[in-house]
């Protein structure tokens, strides 16, 4: 098909643990699964049978044997995964020990350190003590404030190895939106840093701590790292607890140990972007982030010993959870923690080659930014080491896959991928056995009954509706935090459909299995009674060189919804008639009269959350006159000003 973009020769699909995994099911079970799409069905249709293999192919270390693979009700959410399973998260990260190098921690500033397999134990054994004896234990929460460093990823093991609860935000986000989110959960331990560094400025974080430490009663210990304020002293904060500098606090050393824990024990609690209200706090379960992110890596990502994995986030977004993760198959993770692009565009592009990076994940915003900076990779890096290259946070667009190997690599696997903080995990994504189309989602994860489906609850293939998921799978939350009969969790999932899990994503699966996602359910726009996802709007816009980003959202008017389109343009354009007239014919051309926007309206920032998601339902708020009630979980607030009250939108 003209459309395929790349495909793996026979060599690297035999040398896969794709492949590796399809040969073990087939010889376990006397089948002949032949490709990627007979195995995914399998894994749906003998799910026992497959999350077990997955179990055995990886050798998950239960120290109390489960009594069956899985129970469940009548209808979703109703599953009791491995019951009578005991585990410990950290002990499967934590299984190597040599002097290979697992963990690359470099600064915005350059600075690089770096932890073999062994000293990373080291480290956890040492803070593993110092936790137990600050009173961490069973179910007690350790949340952290802090920068992609490899001290937060040994506070997280650390954290779990005592069967303790994990929460993380970042520095970036402001008092209010950390204490709207740990000011919920209670935690024993707070993490954080002194100061961090974006984009060639130290930002001191002394008062935000102090103002966040008022509203957490329980707090009994608070661990201050340094970082870019290395003269901090733990005299300046205001607390009850206990203070104790990073350096003070403990001395690496000794021997880890692992308290097992239930399969569904409380792992990670993570938290919605809560652009719309205070965030919901869901709840992970040990075995579940477990055995998923092992898949994830291990078969979708292809990752094992030898590899190095990167993904750019910060630790308030999922992708850090389950970017560290990737020590659980053997493989090294690289953190990086500062801006993108500073001292410019090239900075994590030096960091493939620096540090062989052979798995680069990242957004499609940051690949729509290299574009438009006139970035050609190929030409200005090795980049040997890379065989994958993997994309979430917003659709990427065909554009995006087009420069991508024109200017990026050719020979690479580009794996967008979907699925959200709701599952710490993917619905969606890549695998190495299969070709790379422009502009599509290969398909659907292993073990994970996807589908779309009408407004009415029916399967549809080649219209667009709601992604669902249809039968019960491991990494599905245990709950929402303070939510014991989960009224909230059922309202919030499985409402739309009763008994059968609802995303929130507007999406397509076309006739060969690809996926496609349209953008959130929630800001879907509706002109006439027509459903338009956003992002394919975003789709068209995003070919015009004189638009770097742009939102759009509904506007009501009298008894129907129009379409509002805001651009944010090149310094020094402007909005003239004839580039609206440009815009609205490409998007015309290659979609449907419905899809024109109204108006079109230039910006000069376009808001998003700080793990860079466009924020639709903020937008529309503001251009309603409504109040948007939680500004803390937006990377720049200040840009929703621009949106109120704009005479074009009057008439």
């Amino acid at each position: 098909m003209s459309d395929i973009l790349w495909q793996p020769d026979a060599n690297r699909i035999a040398q896969s643990r794709m492949d590796a995994f399809r040969r073990a099911i087939n010889q376990r079970h006397d089948l002949n699964i032949g490709d990627y799409p007979a195995l995914h069905q399998w894994s749906i249709e003998q799910r026992a049978d497959f999350w077990q293999a997955l179990v055995d192919f990886f050798d998950i270390r239960f120290h109390t044997q489960p009594d069956a693979v899985l129970r469940e009700g009548v209808q979703m959410p109703s599953a009791e995964w491995f019951p009578g399973a005991t585990l410990n998260f950290a002990e499967h990260l934590l299984r190597r020990r040599d002097d290979a190098v697992a963990v690359i921690s470099v600064a915005e500033n350059g600075q690089r350190e770096q932890l073999t397999w062994a000293e990373l134990a080291e480290h956890v054994a040492g803070f593993q003590a110092s936790l137990q004896a600050a009173g961490v234990g069973l179910g007690d929460r350790v949340a952290a404030c802090m920068p992609n460093t490899w001290q937060t990823l040994v506070a997280m093991l650390a954290t779990t190895s005592l069967g303790a609860i994990w929460s993380c935000s970042s520095p970036d986000f402001g008092t209010h939106g950390v204490i709207d989110r740990f000011g919920q959960i209670e935690p024993k331990v707070l993490l954080t840093c002194a100061g961090y560094r974006y984009a060639g400025k130290i930002l001191d974080q002394t008062d935000k701590i102090n103002g966040i430490l008022e509203q957490l009663p329980t707090l009994k210990q608070l661990i201050i790292v340094p970082y870019a304020q290395p003269q901090a002293r733990a005299q300046i904060y205001r607390t009850q607890a206990e203070v104790s500098l990073w350096d003070d606090f403990y001395a690496a050393g000794g021997e880890a140990f692992f308290v097992p824990v239930p399969f569904n024990h409380p792992l990670y609690v993570l938290y919605s972007s809560g652009t719309t209200g205070v965030p919901k706090c869901i709840v992970h379960s040990t075995g579940g982030v477990l055995l998923q992110h092992v898949k994830e890596h291990a078969l979708h990502c292809d990752l094992g010993p030898g590899d190095r994995l990167f993904y750019y986030t910060t630790c308030g977004w999922m992708m850090w959870n389950w970017l560290v993760s990737a020590l659980a198959v053997g493989s090294a993770v690289m953190l990086y923690d500062g801006s993108p692009f500073y001292p410019n565009h090239q900075r994590l592009l030096d960091l493939i080659d620096d540090e062989r990076i052979s798995v680069f994940g990242t957004s499609p915003k940051y690949l729509a930014t290299l574009e438009n900076c006139g970035a050609r990779p190929r030409d200005s890096h090795d980049l040997g080491s890379l065989k994958t290259l993997l994309c979430t946070g917003s659709a990427l667009s065909p554009q995006s896959y087009d420069y991508v190997y024109r200017n990026v690599k050719s020979d690479v696997c580009l794996a967008s991928m979907s699925g959200g903080t709701d599952i710490v995990s993917c619905f969606v994504n890549g695998n190495p056995l299969s070709a790379v189309r422009r502009g599509e989602i290969m398909g659907k994860s292993l073990g994970m009954a996807v589908e779309v489906w009408s407004e009415a609850g029916q399967a549809v293939i080649g219209e667009k509706g709601e992604l669902v998921c249809t039968r019960h799978f491991p990494a599905m939350p245990i709950g929402l935090w303070n939510d014991p009969d989960g009224t909230k969790l059922r309202q919030s999932y499985f409402s739309l459909f009763p008994g059968v899990w609802a995303q929130g994503d507007y999406a397509e699966q076309l006739p060969h299995g690809a996926m496609l996602i349209h953008g959130r359910s929630d800001a879907v726009l509706n002109p006439g009674g027509v459903r338009i996802g956003t992002a394919e709007i975003y789709r068209q816009v995003e070919k015009l060189s004189e638009v770097l980003d742009s939102v759009a959202i509904g506007q009501q008017r009298q008894d129907d919804v129009r379409v509002v389109l805001f651009v944010r343009l090149r310094e020094g354009l402007q909005l003239d008639d004839a580039l609206q007239e440009r815009i609205r014919q490409v998007i015309r051309a290659n979609t449907t009269p419905r899809h024109v926007p109204a108006k079109i309206v230039a910006v000069t920032d376009i808001p998003r959350t700080i793990s860079g998601k466009i924020v639709e339902l903020a937008v529309r708020e503001v251009v309603h006159g409504r109040p948007v009630k939680n500004t803390d979980a937006l990377a720049n607030p200040e840009a929703l000003a621009q949106f109120r009250g704009r005479p074009e939108l009057d008439f």
